[in-house]
């Protein structure tokens, strides 16, 4: 993993203890589009996550809880995507 990969991971890790933590870099994926950089990708990214902290809570609350983890990072000149797929212990 890259830089911004390492620093997701350790962000979402200290903020929602998570049981399933897997990032994806996509950025390869976006190659000529908005917001992809070609100097080694690390513009997009997929989450999927899941943590206790997210039980009885919508989607929107989730993703809004993965964003203020991530605080600075989901900047247009750092992470200009993001897919979040965010459940608690025991959903599909």
């Amino acid at each position: 993993m890259g830089k911004i990969a390492d620093e997701i991971e350790r962000r979402l890790t200290a903020a929602l203890a998570p049981a399933l933590l897997v990032i994806t870099d996509d950025s390869d994926d976006h190659s000529g589009h908005a917001g992809h950089r070609g100097d080694g990708g690390e513009s997009h990214f997929s989450v999927e996550i899941t943590s206790a902290a997210f039980a009885g809570e919508a989607r929107v609350a989730r993703q809004r809880r993965v964003y203020a983890a991530l605080g600075d990072l989901v900047a247009p000149d750092r992470i200009h995507a993001l897919s979040i797929k965010a459940r608690a212990p025991g959903e599909g």
